[in-house]
């Protein structure tokens, strides 16, 4: 399986220069290959050979911001109707480029933005925009919000995004989330589902934060359509894993009446590489269908020896009166890239609609 930084590949560039030669006749295709392919090339990751193509790429363009980006402009239609790599995430470049040089060139940059993520996502480029400007950059993407093309309506929702993994924080909106609260009513009823799933991943970031705004927000959305129910539910996710007991009513979830039993590690020591074993019983205790939720939970040991718990999603339906429901799952400790493994206990917990019924002791070998 290849790596994310092998998009950057020697294929890529030969066909980017080639592309940026018919937009440019005097540009020094070898000399742009030979910087781009320096000693160090082969040990960055990533986001070092973004800004590394980034920064080679810029004194082989115009002085001038404007007219650099109309170049690029003009190298993202022809890699749109020419090139084999159009749908490449190695592209990220491109917003990379309106970022490092276009910060101080706020009403070019914005209509650079607004054109670059139609091809590729300015999400990430828009984060230090948010820094600089503030309440200018969020009104602008409130003006986002209106657009015609889905991709600048998803970027005014995925860019303000409080907690948007692996990018740039942005305290201001973490602290106050208010001001993303219009922007993400807009586009609640979006017709695209790629827009209401960043309204709700927004929404969810909102909530680790300020849980009353977002329970206030579902209890306003919830039964309108089937596509706001969508949000409010993925947007509620972290407050169901933790149990929140007013997300937990919303949802009907009531966890007295559901029994179980026999619940039992069935390998209670598990190797590196393999899987843990668990298997319970479920019945509803009550006269009336009941909507259930079952989670699990891994209280993972960390190298200090403390425990780490991760909530994990088994299923969520409803069941008939006096129905019951044997149940075996399994957790792998195959090793992740995300995650490191350490020997000796750790607990598995059984979770019935946001209440942890039971602890159970295991040991990784």
């Amino acid at each position: 399986m290849s790596a994310l930084k092998d998009a950057y590949s020697p294929a890529f560039y030969q066909n980017f220069a080639k592309l940026m030669a018919e937009v440019l006749p005097d540009f020094d295709q070898q000399q742009f290959l030979s910087l781009i392919f320096d000693e160090r090339f082969d040990q960055k990751e990533l986001k070092e050979r973004m800004r590394h193509t980034t920064l080679v790429l810029h004194p082989f363009l115009p002085t001038d911001f404007g007219l650099a980006i109309d170049v690029l402009e003009k190298c993202i239609v022809l890699i749109q109707q020419k090139s084999a790599f159009a749908n490449s995430l190695a592209y990220i470049f491109l917003p990379d480029y309106i970022e490092v040089y276009g910060l101080d060139e706020f009403e070019k940059s914005m209509k650079a933005i607004e054109t670059v993520t139609q091809f590729i996502s300015c999400e990430f480029a828009v984060r230090p925009f948010l820094l600089k400007y503030g309440d200018q950059m969020m009104q602008q993407m409130l003006k986002w919000s209106h657009h015609p093309n889905h991709k600048v309506r998803r970027l005014a929702s995925e860019g303000c995004r409080p907690r948007l993994p692996w990018a740039m924080a942005v305290p201001a909106l973490k602290q106050t989330p208010q001001p993303i609260l219009e922007l993400l009513e807009n586009l609640k009823n979006d017709p695209s589902e790629w827009v209401r799933r960043s309204v709700a991943n927004n929404l969810n970031d909102i909530s680790k934060d300020h849980p009353k705004i977002v329970l206030e927000i579902a209890r306003r959305w919830k039964g309108h359509t089937k596509e706001t129910d969508a949000i409010v539910k993925h947007a509620c996710r972290t407050l169901l894993k933790k149990g929140q007991s007013e997300v937990l009513e919303l949802y009907g979830l009531e966890g007295t009446k559901v029994g179980y039993d026999h619940f039992k590690i069935l390998t209670p020591q598990v190797r590196v590489g393999e899987n843990l074993l668990f298997g319970f019983q479920l019945v509803n205790l009550h006269d009336q269908k009941l909507k259930v939720r079952i989670e699990y939970a891994i209280y993972y040991r960390l190298q200090n020896g403390k425990l780490s718990k991760k909530v994990f999603k088994i299923s969520e339906r409803d069941f008939l009166p006096a129905e019951t429901a044997e149940l075996v799952r399994k957790q792998s400790f195959a090793p992740i890239t995300t995650r490191r493994f350490y020997k000796g206990q750790h607990q598995l917990s059984l979770i019935i609609n946001g209440e942890e019924k039971q602890i159970l002791d295991f040991e990784l070998i």
